[in-house]
């Protein structure tokens, strides 16, 4: 059966439209990009080729075997971007029609594009167009194929134009086409995106070898759902940081984009805006009611007990309990304030969510405030930080917002839920207290890990160990890490010395005259069944020997064997509660368990004895 392509389909699209659905066949695929992949297509109507660039959201169809060279595909969503004088098309969205055609057509490359140096449809030969120059012989082709050549006139000689100087001239001032945030690509000239600042960050300062520097950023959301996080450095910082209001809608164009960097980037979105000198930001006067105020992802309580330690999610409950505001010393010395609360939802969990430095005396201190006044509040929290210490539990960041009784759908049904029958149900914890247990922990024996094959499943194993610390390794306890901080977050990558006696961390490319020290202990468990070896990072290696890595790094730098030996020492045989985390890992080709120290406490035996009589079948309490 004959296939029909679009008649027209790429001057069309070059022309710049991009309302059609052409009918179009795919002649030649290349992978291109090295740090990302990326495929290059060769699209023809049957009588013009067009180079186009696949979004890589469908780089899947082309891993498939859904599109391929052959295919004949149905442009969905697209755009057309001039790039170093070329035009390409951006698949945004598409649809295969035909897997596999035979070749339509005689397609040769649009004029209004550079072609492609080898056109695989042209049965092996090479094609090239060429201008004519005005003092050369042009050849003519006769129809007995043989060529003559017949001079050109040379014109005569014109003197310029004289021109008056009316200033710089402004190059393709028209205005950039707004886009959805989705079909944002570094591939693109110009470019605009007409979106709601969700979240606004701090001005924080830095400094590295180029010298001092400021830095903000902030998110944006459309009317299509798409996110994506903007970041403003040095000059452009002044220009924009009191521009920004959280709620607001703009029209932003003219930045950079560039791969995001999703240990501090929580959204989903694999490239990040970087405004320039030249960039703009206009604010829509009418509020665009298309665009939603806030855009959530909730995952169910239940599910926050399986999520990756140090993950950002979304999250929804009713508040049950309210701590007071408390001091906390951070390692850097200095002082911030903390507040724990509790939420629960319909999966009949609950868990604890931590307000870290002004979310105490904010949100922290209003909530505390309904909850004493017997009101439980909906509490949502965008972009809260997963944490594995003692159970799972929830904590803010400097991206973190939380909203009380938010206008939403999961609100409203959160709310009719509690009032109607939540109220009144228990629900199990996830954040659990390890001081005297909960029926939800998993306790096991030393002997145990290693013959019920923890770890060895696709999911760590999370267990419970009552046992003592009989040997720590002393020759290399800590390291060297890097004391720089993006957000919340430390790099503390391990760092060496330079040639100039600096401290220079590879993964930030900055040097300092100070670093920092983490632990990195190697330690021996036994309990009553045997013993085995783990390992404790930095804040529960803190827990084990009652103080900082520093510390005991000066110590035994100074020579002050003692000492260092009597701390060690006085932390080795006492009875301890180890929440133990297993997981098999690679290391070279070999498959290894590896176990790791996340909480310490120490035994309190009346509440633990409690616990250990709940556990006895048929008891009557």
């Amino acid at each position: 059966m004959p296939v029909n392509l679009t008649s027209n389909g790429i001057p069309a699209i070059l022309s710049g439209d991009m309302n059609s659905k052409p009918l179009l066949q795919v002649l030649d695929i290349k992978l291109i990009g090295s740090s990302q992949e990326r495929y290059r297509l060769l699209l023809s109507d049957s009588v013009f080729t067009q180079q186009a660039m696949l979004a890589t959201q469908l780089n899947d169809r082309v891993k498939s075997g859904a599109v391929r060279k052959g295919s004949v595909v149905q442009l969905i969503e697209y755009i057309c971007s001039t790039i170093q004088n070329r035009k390409i098309i951006v698949v945004l969205n598409m649809e295969t029609i035909i897997p596999e055609c035979e070749i339509i057509g005689n397609p040769k490359a649009h004029a209004e594009s550079d072609t492609m140096a080898h056109n695989p449809v042209s049965n092996g030969t090479s094609q090239y167009t060429t201008k004519p120059s005005t003092n050369r012989s042009v050849p003519t082709k006769l129809s007995n194929n043989i060529q003559t050549f017949q001079p050109t006139v040379q014109p005569a000689y014109q003197p310029p134009p004289v021109y008056k100087a009316h200033g710089s001239i402004m190059k393709n001032e028209a205005p950039a086409r707004t886009i959805p945030i989705a079909a944002l690509n570094p591939y693109q000239g110009r470019w605009a995106v007409k979106a709601r600042v969700t979240a606004k960050g701090d001005l924080r300062r830095y400094n590295n070898a180029k010298g001092d520097g400021k830095v903000f950023s902030f998110d944006l959301l459309d009317s299509d759902g798409g996110e994506i996080r903007v970041t403003c450095f040095n000059a452009v910082v002044d220009r924009f940081y009191d521009t920004i209001e959280v709620g607001k809608v703009y029209i932003i164009s003219k930045g950079s984009l560039k791969p995001a960097k999703k240990n501090f980037n929580h959204l989903n979105n694999e490239w990040e805006i970087f405004l320039e000198s030249s960039s703009t930001i206009d604010l829509c006067p009418d509020e665009d009611s298309s665009i939603p105020q806030q855009q959530f992802s909730f995952k169910p309580i239940i599910e926050i007990e399986t999520a990756e330690n140090n993950s950002i999610i979304d999250v929804i409950g009713i508040v049950i309990s309210v701590k007071p505001c408390v001091p906390v010393q951070r390692k850097i010395g200095m002082e911030t304030q903390k507040r724990d609360l509790n939420l629960k939802d319909q999966s009949g969990r609950s868990v604890e969510v931590t307000l870290w430095g002004e979310f105490c005396n904010r949100e922290g201190q209003k909530l505390q405030e309904l909850v004493n006044s017997r009101i439980s509040p909906v509490l949502a929290v965008k972009a809260g930080k997963v944490n594995d210490f003692s159970g799972k539990s929830v904590g803010t960041i400097s991206s973190t917002q939380l909203f009380i009784d938010p206008d939403s759908p999961e609100a409203s049904n959160l709310r009719a839920w509690f009032d109607r029958v939540g109220r009144n149900l228990d629900s199990q914890s996830i954040s659990r207290d390890l001081q005297g247990g909960s029926k939800m922990d998993i306790w096991k024996t030393v002997s145990q890990i290693k013959d019920e094959g923890l770890g060895r499943s696709e999911r760590a194993d999370w267990v419970t160990v009552k046992g003592t610390i009989s040997f720590i390794k002393t020759d290399n306890f800590c390291y060297t890490a890097c004391p720089l901080t993006y957000g919340d977050k430390q790099c503390s990558k391990k760092v060496t010395k330079s040639g100039n006696s600096k401290w220079q961390c590879d993964r930030c490319n900055q040097e300092f005259e100070e670093c920092d020290y983490r632990y990195l202990l190697q330690c021996q468990v036994q309990d009553h069944t045997g013993l085995t070896w783990v390992t404790a990072f930095q804040e529960a290696g803190e827990e084990i020997l009652g103080c900082s890595a520093k510390e005991l790094y000066m110590m035994k730098g100074e020579g002050d064997d003692d000492r260092f030996g009597n701390v060690i020492k006085s932390r080795l045989f006492g009875e301890v509660l180890l929440k133990l985390k297993v997981k098999e890992e690679t290391y070279g080709e070999e498959q290894r368990v590896k176990i790791t120290v996340v909480k310490v406490d120490k035994v309190n035996y009346s509440s633990h004895t409690k616990f250990l009589l709940g556990l006895i079948p048929g008891r009557i309490n």
